[in-house]
């Protein structure tokens, strides 16, 4: 069992910056693919950012091309999501995951296994 806990949220203005962290503190996370969602008040939670379990491909939504950049560190157990360029647009709970999941399959939260409590990013105008 895997227990996945985020990090990094908080309050941003416009075109600023944050990175969010992903770490195990229970079990590895080294050979699961691993995604980033969020779900921003009255929407259904959608697919940011994805990456395979080597980190050799990343997969981003067409909304975050160009700002936002996945990453992971399987030494120290964690994933890293770095936002620049936020808008108020990207406001949202952000929940990593984590799961033996095809690279097809990536951007579908059904098929990711375990998941963090989630971390707010809220970006003033």
């Amino acid at each position: 069992q895997v227990q996945l806990v985020e990090s990094g949220g908080g309050l941003v203005q416009t075109g600023g910056s944050l990175r969010l962290s992903c770490a195990a503190s229970r079990g590895t996370l080294r050979v699961y693919a691993m995604g980033w969602f969020r779900q921003a008040p009255g929407k259904e939670r959608e697919f940011v950012a994805g990456i395979t379990w080597s980190g050799g491909t990343t997969y981003y939504a067409d909304s975050v091309k160009g700002r936002f950049t996945i990453s992971r560190d399987n030494s120290q157990n964690t994933i890293y999501l770095q936002m620049n360029s936020l808008n108020p647009e990207d406001t949202a709970i952000y929940s990593c995951a984590g799961g033996l999941v095809y690279s097809r399959d990536i951007m579908k939260d059904k098929m990711f296994d375990y998941w963090g409590q989630g971390t707010h990013v809220t970006v003033s105008s």
